[in-house]
């Protein structure tokens, strides 16, 4: 099987119990490790690629929280574009954004707060990953992030099944999953209106 992963890294791949025939990676930061000659990785943008990438054709597209930093909506209408472009089958997850703990700040209902307090927990809460230098710095990394509602990915991806990972019994992420698998199982089945464009991020499904 060939995989392309939007946004993601060599290591994740490398620490997989899963290992496909090939995995191209395409990512805004470079990878900078020796690389196995199963794994293929370029730097670019995933929501312009470039015509030689866009071009092939893969198994599947992977891609695991990504859609929510790639920078509002017509940024995330590109990302489903390349998507659909790609493969005829894909997996796509991102934070839901009612889950109670924001997962990139560990900060309950940070992403509710006025930009100005998340910029302020960026700077404070001893949870984060990278605290920001400044508020500067913590405007630009609170704004980078804006997580979905199930309404908006299955706006995005209108023909596949949206599936949830569950914690505590509430949905913490959810999962844009199109492709043979999905027909069997799920907590959505595809829209009456898939294969109609409606103005959607997708081409025909």
């Amino acid at each position: 099987m060939s995989v392309i992963d939007l946004g993601g890294t060599a290591q994740s791949w490398l620490r997989a119990t899963v290992r496909p025939s090939l995995v191209h990676i395409v990512n805004l930061e470079p990878e900078h490790a020796e690389l196995p000659a199963w794994i293929r990785a370029d730097q670019a943008d995933v929501c312009d690629l470039p015509s030689d990438i866009r071009a092939r054709r893969y198994d599947l597209v992977f891609s695991n929280s990504v859609i929510e930093h790639v920078g509002g909506h017509a940024q995330r209408i590109r990302f489903a574009a390349s998507v659909h472009a790609l493969a005829d089958r894909h997996w796509v997850q991102t934070p839901y954004r009612y889950f109670p703990i924001e997962p990139h700040w560990l900060f309950p209902g940070f992403q509710f707060l006025p930009l100005t307090a998340r910029a302020e927990v960026s700077r404070r809460w001893p949870l984060v990953h990278t605290p920001s230098a400044s508020r500067e710095e913590g405007l630009r990394a609170a704004v980078g992030v804006e997580l979905l509602s199930r309404t908006e990915l299955e706006l995005y991806f209108p023909c596949s099944q949206i599936r949830a990972e569950r914690m505590a019994g509430l949905v913490k992420s959810l999962i844009a999953v199109k492709g043979a698998e999905a027909d069997a199982g799920g907590e959505r089945q595809r829209p009456t209106h898939c294969g109609q464009n409606g103005g959607t991020a997708s081409r025909e499904c």
